[in-house]
């Protein structure tokens, strides 16, 4: 026994009190093993899906984020490009209405002045039949007026109809070149 206590002692002091013993290694590499090969088996696997899930949601909105973007941009496109046809079919319209208002402007003045022109030609009408009117009036009374002062002067009765009819429109037509002849000059 006193050769067991002397190798115990001399183990003892040449064993590095850091250093742990053998078998705790081995069992400790054994554990090691083990847990490793489970995390391996087990876990890495899941924590592998569960990666590999989120990598895909990330790229998946991703991709979404990207045509959700490139729908807007084409969105803003067309907005765009409606925004211009009805610029432009906005000022057609107001050109269309400015030239039938042009339009419109011509025709009223086009029909004014026809109506204009023909109530003017319908005036003087009616003052050339009134003329006419108020000459063969004053025909009668001038000459009945001229008859009854030349019966007057010259004393006699000039009861012929005739007669008298002749010479006031003989005096009528006198009188009528002589205002034809100032007008003229």
């Amino acid at each position: 026994m006193g050769a067991t206590f002397a190798v115990l002692a001399a183990t003892e002091e040449t064993h590095n009190p850091l250093l742990p013993e053998t078998y705790d290694i081995v069992w400790s590499a054994v554990a090691l093993v083990v847990v490793g090969f489970v995390f391996w088996k087990l876990v890495l696997p899941k924590f592998q899906k569960v990666l590999a899930e989120r990598t895909e949601q990330i790229e998946g909105g991703i991709k979404k984020a990207e045509d959700a973007q490139a729908e807007a941009a084409a969105a803003l496109e067309q907005y765009r490009a409606q925004l211009a046809e009805a610029r432009t079919e906005a000022a057609q319209i107001r050109e269309e209405a400015r030239t039938q208002g042009q339009q419109i402007i011509a025709d009223m003045k086009v029909q004014a002045q026809d109506e204009s022109d023909r109530i003017v030609a319908a005036g003087h009408s009616q003052l050339v039949a009134q003329r006419q009117q108020i000459v063969a009036e004053l025909r009668s009374d001038l000459g009945k007026t001229a008859v009854d002062l030349a019966e007057k002067v010259i004393g006699e009765s000039l009861a012929d109809d005739v007669k008298r009819a002749g010479t006031v429109d003989r005096f009528l037509n006198e009188l009528d070149t002589v205002s034809a002849d100032s007008a003229r000059k």
